[in-house]
């Protein structure tokens, strides 16, 4: 490697510090049981810092040797941020209604950018952002835990055509406390038999009793003969 802006003590420095900065972000994924873990965010972060580093002693390499051509320093490191993504958009999992890995995404995405603002050499701005990360790691999750969030699920009833009447099923999950916001209501002549699809909000709870009970009170009312909730 070429030294000539670097020292060898500035490079052990920044990768040590990026080193620090992946593996602690990197523990707490790991602890919650998510793909992107230690060895993750510790090369991503790693890398980002190289990167940079790369970049900054070739603008510098190239300005000291009086060449024609000056490198444009932030280029390596918006070519690095655009390849993350990639990594990112692979930890995002969908299923159904409920899509995870959100969070790790973005902190791969974060990871990275103290990556190169450490490899940049801007060092305390990459521990602000790392201070930043740790409150939002580690402290907010407890803040959350004192939110209640809405819940949204799909409530699909089968019903006989002289049974409960739309207004009947959905003022039963009202009185639960679920707040109905639409609805699709498909009918089987043949059968004789209507099908109503409700998109329901309710606050965080039990999700299994808030369920049990909705499922349990719509069975009851007249002419239903399936009720699902997803």
């Amino acid at each position: 490697m070429n030294l000539d802006t670097l020292t060898v003590g500035d490079v052990a420095l920044r990768l040590a510090l990026a080193s620090v900065v992946g593996l602690v972000c990197g523990y707490e994924r790991t602890d919650h049981g998510r793909a992107a873990g230690l060895r993750t965010t510790l090369l991503v972060a790693v890398a980002g810092a190289v990167a940079m580093m790369i970049s900054e002693n070739l603008y510098a390499v190239g300005v000291a040797g009086g060449a024609s051509w000056r490198p444009d320093p932030a280029r390596l490191g918006a070519g690095v941020l655009t390849g993350i993504g990639f990594l990112g958009a692979g930890t995002i999992i969908r299923q159904d209604n409920l899509v995870r890995g959100v969070t790790t995404a973005a902190l791969i995405w974060l990871v990275t950018i103290l990556g190169l603002a450490i490899g940049a050499g801007q060092i305390a701005l990459g521990l602000a952002g790392f201070a930043v990360a740790l409150i939002a790691l580690f402290v907010l999750p407890q803040v959350e835990a004192l939110i209640k969030p809405d819940w949204y699920g799909l409530v699909c009833v089968t019903v006989g055509l002289d049974g409960a009447s739309n207004g009947d099923i959905q003022r039963s999950l009202e009185s639960l406390g679920i707040s109905v916001k639409g609805g699709k209501l498909e009918y089987n002549l043949e059968r004789e038999q209507r099908s109503i699809e409700f998109s329901v909000k309710f606050k965080k709870g039990d999700l299994l009793e808030i369920s049990d009970r909705a499922v349990r009170q719509l069975a009851a009312l007249p002419g239903v003969s399936a009720v699902k909730w997803s």
